[in-house]
């Protein structure tokens, strides 16, 4: 942008159109919508030079935005349930726990109960996420050494841990032969 050029203050109009474009690009949640819009808002309030001459147009401005997400989420643009959906699938094929895949939703402004419900609370699901983390560190069944001593296991079974996996899918997951880790992460990525 040159110093000439004043973008137009913020509106129920451009921000709608700013909507449209973010989500055109990404996927967003309703929070993470607004938070798009508020900064859209706040980076014009700063190119400004009479603070008080612009306040009202920033009031109306950040009013707008619940309509604009409003009119989004009616048409179907905007959905926080078919985002958690998405993006929890997504995350347990790369190895996440439903822990961990929870607390990736509602930092994204997903509500707890939405979080979830979206997550797939199986036993099995479970196990192959932690295979694909598995596979990925080189542990248990991928790793090079056949005989491990029991203070690298202890090491293992942390890893998993701090990623959110429970101790018995841990010890699953680490027992698990290479041949029936893969194909039950084939199973996970169908």
């Amino acid at each position: 942008m040159s110093k000439d050029h004043v973008p137009s203050p913020p509106n129920a109009g451009r921000l709608y159109d700013a909507a449209l474009n973010h989500l055109a690009r990404y996927a967003a949640t309703e929070a993470g919508l607004r938070s798009v819009l508020m900064r859209r808002i706040d980076r014009w309030a700063r190119l400004q030079t009479d603070p008080d001459a612009a306040a009202p147009v920033i009031a109306a401005a950040r009013e707008a935005i619940d309509a604009v997400i409003a009119r989004l989420v009616k048409a179907g643009a905007v959905s926080d349930s078919a985002f958690a959906e998405n993006r929890a699938k997504s995350l347990t094929r790369t190895g996440r726990s439903n822990r961990a895949i929870q607390a990736t939703l509602i930092a994204k402004g997903i509500p707890p109960d939405l979080a979830g419900s979206a997550t797939v609370n199986e036993p099995e699901t479970e196990l192959a996420a932690a295979l694909v983390l598995v596979r990925k560190r080189r542990i248990g069944s991928y790793r090079a050494a056949e005989d491990i001593d029991p203070a690298v296991r202890l090491k293992e079974m942390g890893l998993l841990a701090r990623a959110g996996f429970s101790r018995d899918i841990a010890e699953q997951a680490l027992d698990t032969s290479r041949e029936d880790a893969e194909s039950r992460i084939f199973e996970l990525r169908r």
